[in-house]
């Protein structure tokens, strides 16, 4: 029978559940379990896709094209097993299949209710990952939101019945809550007793208490905790604030003997722990040297999960070149403020334009590549940013002043961008995983040292290929195609240090342990040039 923990959190929002979900399904991979992992989002969004950045963060796309919680990135870059649109469960999609059912007559005209309809649909679908492939393990349910909100009540329900109908070693919770530090530097259980206690008001008592805190709580703290919330005094843990990195945490829970503790619980046997991994990360971490500074131009600067898996690849990439990247956030509207661009940009060793929409913004992206192009400064441009290097070739290369996207101008007389479905023979809308096809004498196959390659898409607007001859006759080189050739893949300047710009997203397939190609090429050569 397979196992299920229920990760859930209180006290605030966050805390870190994702990482401290992915980082236990880490720890269980490390014993050699074949660990599942599931989101569950109490928003009523049917995905991520539409949401804002601002609101929502980065929205991180699988292989099968869905569009989840950058949740499911932490889980991509700690754990194995495979993602897909079944492993992000939000509200909006349980409503909506119940209502589908209900109006096509599968509840037989009874009373459609949250309990059993709205619950049943949640616990069918965590069974459904459970079942999917038949040498799972364990599966991890990470339940968003915070105890005692009213969005989040069914899928508590979920993991109540199914502790109870599982039993206990076969379904354990597991609960993250937060112990702040008040003036004086002393450190308050009272609202973890809290938070445990509305767990319990929910009908489940928690197995384990994970404590978010700013330093390692002592003994005496962590059986004050056990006392007051039931919990074992070995299951009380600590997730401490951490100044290196979150890839840290999973050898921070085994010091604390959190995956003997798990797994005692679940009655699963004693497995030696191969932490080599996570270990070998921590060592490429120290041994980091050199300083290279990345400029990262973009339009959602604000908040730094906007842009996670980017910033994370970005890490990946300096682990295995062994420097110390510092990401300077560059606000692209700034740019477009400035007559003096060295003043911003002249301290960057490379320049990196990620994906976005909207026109806010744009102009100071393409002075940005313009910039980078002219000054001989590595570039790396992804989907958004691919855009605005070619609109910057055709505007002051080609000197098409009026050349665009249709997406900001679409009655542009040069139209080098525009949707798919605008382009002759084009129709496809692009998000998930597909196949490149790289040229030959480029960075790009140079880079991932193979002539095909897959990667994930999450865009609308492309190369428009009426300029390719006119594009290819100036210089540009056409680096990459899709499988038919009907697509522009990834642009290359030429004369250039490393100029690339590619429509798909490699930051999404990034891992510590194995950094993108692209990535690693270019903090590569921004140390050459520096």
């Amino acid at each position: 029978m397979n196992k299920f923990i229920f990760v859930s959190g209180g006290v605030c929002s966050s805390l870190g559940k994702g990482v401290a979900a992915s980082s236990i399904g880490a720890l269980l991979e490390s014993r050699g379990l074949n660990v599942r992992m599931v989101k569950c989002d109490p928003y009523i969004n049917v995905d991520a896709g539409t949401m804002s950045p601002y609101q929502h963060g980065e929205v991180y796309v699988t292989d099968d094209g869905a569009e989840t919680d950058l949740d499911l990135g932490n889980y991509a870059r700690f754990t194995k097993g495979r993602l897909s649109q079944a492993n992000s469960i939000t509200t909006g999609q349980v409503y909506e299949a119940v209502i589908r059912k209900e109006r096509e007559g599968k509840y037989l005209g009874k009373c459609v209710q949250v309990i059993p309809h709205i619950t049943d649909e949640i616990k069918s679908r965590i069974l459904a990952v459970s079942n999917e492939e038949s040498d799972t393990d364990v599966v991890i349910i990470e339940i968003g939101g915070t105890v005692g909100d009213i969005e989040s009540i069914p899928f508590l329900e979920v993991a109540r019945q199914m502790i109870h109908e599982q039993g206990k070693k076969n379904a354990v919770s597991v609960h993250l809550t937060l112990v702040p530090e008040v003036a004086g530097g002393e450190l308050k259980t009272k609202p973890t007793q809290h938070s445990v206690k509305t767990m319990q008001e929910t009908g489940i008592q928690p197995d384990i208490v994970i404590c978010r805190s700013p330093v390692m709580l002592d003994e005496a703290t962590c059986r004050k905790i056990a006392l007051f919330t039931n919990v074992d005094p070995d299951a009380v843990f600590t997730s401490p604030n951490i100044d290196t990195t979150i890839y840290q945490i999973p050898i921070v829970f085994f010091e604390q003997k959190l995956d003997e503790v798990l797994m005692r619980k679940m009655d699963i046997e004693t497995r030696y722990a191969d932490m080599c991994t996570w270990n070998s990360v921590m060592e490429k971490y120290s041994a980091r040297q050199e300083k290279v500074r990345i400029g990262i131009v973009g339009k959602y600067m604000d908040i730094h999960d906007t842009y996670t898996s980017l910033n994370e690849a970005l890490f990946h990439a300096s682990l295995e070149n062994g420097v110390d990247a510092e990401l300077v956030k560059i606000d692209s509207s700034l740019l477009e403020e400035t007559e003096n661009i060295d003043s911003i940009l002249g301290g960057m060793d490379g320049i990196l334009v990620p994906g976005g929409f909207g026109q806010r913004g744009i102009n100071g992206m393409i002075k940005a590549a313009a910039w980078a192009r002219t000054n001989k400064k590595p570039y790396l441009g992804i989907c958004l940013g691919m855009h605005v290097m070619i609109i910057d070739w055709a505007r002051n290369v080609l000197n098409w002043n009026d050349a665009d996207s249709t997406e900001f101008s679409p009655d542009s007389k040069h139209p080098v961008i525009s949707l798919f479905e605008e382009q002759v023979n084009v129709k496809i809308h692009r998000i998930g995983a597909s196949e490149t096809v790289n040229e030959d004498g480029t960075h790009i196959i140079a880079a991932y040292g193979e002539k095909r390659i897959t990667e994930r898409h999450r865009c609308r607007y492309g190369f428009s290929n009426q300029y390719r001859s006119e594009m290819t006759a100036s210089g540009l080189k056409l680096a990459a195609f899709n499988s038919d050739g009907a697509l522009v893949e990834c642009v290359e300047w030429p004369d250039h240090p490393w100029g690339v710009a590619v429509q798909f997203h490699p930051e999404y397939k990034s891992k510590p342990m194995a950094a993108s190609p692209l990535f690693r090429e270019f903090l590569a050569r921004c140390q050459d040039k520096k």
